[in-house]
């Protein structure tokens, strides 16, 4: 082990790089992924751009139009207190995805900071893990509803239960690849020649596991989705009348004989974001997974 072998990490890195320009390449081959990207960036550009593209204001009632099936003046028809749900469902599809990202991005960079040191301080691998498997014994819905019973039922109560719901999985990927990692020899012989903790970690152990991890998110982001759904389904998530497509289906349960739109409506957004996140994820697992790539 040298300073050579070291050295030789880091043309790996680059030769790394290359490769994910090559996967990229792959990646807009797949007619599939491309599908998917440009529909979950048209959604989060209309989700951004709520002000602009929302045809009526969300919170807009009007009690001479309730529960009118789609037409051309309200495409979607509108609500039991006569709001447009289109523009309903753009807003609620922004704090959705607000939720979806907040809870993989929090959870994801916790979960991979925690994986990432179990492997390299095998001394805290034991407490860490342990940490892991009590944060798994507790379902996200339960996180939920006690957050929601301590600090009162909101968005924060569905932004802890999500990172909460995150963290453990992404901790046992990030050890998972960190562990691989640290059974290279460039990471031998960055210790044997005094280079710090923080440079192997930071340049050489997360920086080879950073792909692994970002795929596993780009999967879990529709999880998340669903379960951020769930929770507004319940009650515990974005209150009235704050525009949430979890919520919206909830309030639209109690007219599905009368009117069905109002709940079908976000529920089919919901189950489109969904499948958007799950085909884009599958096909970048396949193009960035070295694994599937032998």
């Amino acid at each position: 082990m040298s300073v050579e072998t070291l050295n030789a990490a880091v043309h790996a890195e680059e030769s790394g790089a290359l490769g994910r320009s090559g996967a990229l390449r792959r990646l807009a081959r797949d007619k599939v992924a491309v599908a998917a990207a440009l529909l979950l960036t048209s959604i989060a550009l209309a989700a951004v751009f709520a002000p602009v593209v929302a045809p009526y204001d969300p919170y807009l009632t009007d009690l001479t139009n309730v529960m009118q099936p789609p037409t051309a003046e309200h495409w979607f028809g509108t609500d039991n207190t006569g709001r447009d749900i289109l523009s309903r469902v753009i807003y609620g599809t922004r704090n959705t995805l607000m939720l979806g990202l907040v809870g993989v991005v929090i959870g994801g960079a916790l979960g991979g900071v925690l994986g990432i040191w179990a492997a390299y301080y095998p001394r805290a691998d034991g407490w860490i893990m342990r940490l892991v498997d009590v944060m798994l014994a507790f379902p996200a819905i339960l996180i939920g509803l006690a957050v929601a019973a301590v600090a009162g039922a909101g968005l924060t109560a569905v932004v802890i239960a999500l990172v909460v719901a995150t963290v453990p999985d992404v901790a046992r990927v990030a050890r998972g690849a960190a562990v691989g990692v640290m059974g290279q020899e460039f990471m031998e012989a960055g210790r044997a020649v005094g280079v710090s903790d923080r440079t192997l970690i930071w340049r050489y152990l997360t920086l080879n596991c950073i792909s692994t991890i970002f795929v596993f998110l780009t999967l879990r982001f529709g999880q998340i989705i669903l379960i951020g759904s769930a929770l507004g389904f319940l009650g515990m998530g974005a209150q009235p009348p704050t525009a949430e497509l979890g919520m919206m289906a909830a309030q639209g349960r109690d007219f599905l004989f009368m009117a069905p739109h109002i709940a079908t409506i976000p529920s089919c957004a919901i189950f489109v974001i969904v499948l958007a996140a799950n085909l884009l994820g599958d096909a970048l697992r396949d193009v960035l997974d070295p694994r599937l790539q032998q």
